[in-house]
């Protein structure tokens, strides 16, 4: 049932953003999503099973605004700079993202459980899939640069850095880096 399923999602990420996870009622989310209890039950399994459905469907969509970022016609700096920006603005709005990339979970938040990555894991996929984006010869340590410095603003946020600055960082990084 995968309509049903994807309206479970949709119900229990809205019911995440409005309260903490442990307040999520299971009625509340089959009654939001248009379905019985049951068949919750059935998709899901559980409460649990719901909440690694829905931290696994938050690291799916992280990952395809990645790749969306990355399949833009433009420089490999712009491109890496726009991962940069997705990472960070990302974290900022999806609670889920934040953890999924920091590892710091809070009791408002499902468990990720074992299926979800880790944040080296997703660090480690963003960078391949920068690094597999790029024309070949390009310098693939912008790819761990650009997933770096995203993550340095999602664990120390600040003033969130426009997309010239980032290109600057990173383009200046290219040439300190030639200049060896």
């Amino acid at each position: 049932m995968p309509a049903a399923r994807d309206s479970l999602l949709e119900a229990a990420g809205a019911a995440l953003s409005a309260r903490p996870w442990p307040s999520v009622r299971m009625v509340d989310v089959a009654a939001a999503a248009g379905v019985s209890r049951q068949t919750l039950y059935n998709e899901f399994g559980g409460k649990a099973g719901l909440g690694r459905a829905l931290v696994r469907r938050e690291a799916d969509r992280y990952l395809d605004g990645v790749d969306r970022a990355l399949s833009t016609p433009a420089q490999a700096a712009e491109r890496l700079a726009a991962v940069a920006e997705w990472t960070v603005r990302s974290a900022r709005a999806h609670p889920l993202v934040r953890a999924l990339l920091t590892g710091s979970w809070d009791a408002g938040l499902p468990a990720a459980g074992r299926r979800a990555p880790g944040p080296g894991e997703l660090a480690r996929d963003v960078r391949d899939r920068a690094a597999a984006a790029l024309a070949p010869g390009e310098d693939q340590q912008r790819c761990e640069l650009a997933v770096r410095l995203a993550l340095s603003y999602v664990i120390a946020p600040g003033e969130e850095p426009g997309p010239g600055e980032l290109l600057g960082m990173l383009s200046a990084r290219n040439r300190t880096a030639g200049a060896r």
